[in-house]
């Protein structure tokens, strides 16, 4: 079994409900980072022992939010190191529009990964395009790149819809199996 943890920012709580359907998923570790902008003590030595890596950001202003880019910055000394250098990883964003910009955010953090030698793992999923489909389907949302959700801007984390918590959770799932094959 793969050792994976979910790093990630939450501003209002969404972020993290989907981080944790997203661990859910993958059996993972949950490492937040703080309002500052800070990993909790002995989260780099947390990073540096995982085989995988998903990386969650809410959407803000079309990219993730600068706590994430703080930590993103910080990443320069593991970085610096090789530390990254081949495990998995991926990554997954909520903001109020159902576009928004998400794209742009899972883009962000695909760079952050590359820029590590990291091997990225994709959504997996099978859009929910068909007239039939549902808005509480899951990837209705349609992506590929990473899992996404949208939570309405006057809605709170514990509004967020079943299906794209489920998406995450599938989302996670897919990571961790990608992660178990590369170690094994």
């Amino acid at each position: 079994m793969a050792k994976v943890v979910v790093v990630y920012h939450s501003g209002y709580g969404h972020t993290q409900r989907m981080a944790q359907s997203v661990a859910q998923g993958a059996d993972a570790e949950l490492l937040a980072i703080d309002a500052d902008g800070n990993l909790p003590e002995g989260g780099w030595e947390t990073l540096d022992a995982a085989d995988a890596i998903i990386f969650g950001s809410p959407t803000y202003m079309g990219s993730v939010s600068w706590q994430f880019k703080k930590f993103a910055d910080a990443s320069s000394k593991p970085w610096f190191a090789q530390k990254w250098k081949d495990k998995v990883a991926a990554g997954f964003t909520n903001s109020a529009g159902m576009n928004g910009d998400k794209l742009q955010t899972l883009n962000t953090l695909f760079t952050l990964a590359m820029q590590h030698g990291m091997i990225w793992v994709s959504q997996g999923l099978m859009p929910s395009n068909t007239k039939g489909a549902q808005r509480n389907d899951v990837n209705y949302l349609v992506s590929y790149s990473g899992a996404i959700a949208q939570s309405p801007s006057d809605a709170g984390a514990a509004d967020m819809l079943p299906g794209d918590l489920e998406t995450a959770r599938l989302f996670g799932e897919r990571v961790a199996s990608v992660a178990a094959k590369f170690k094994g």
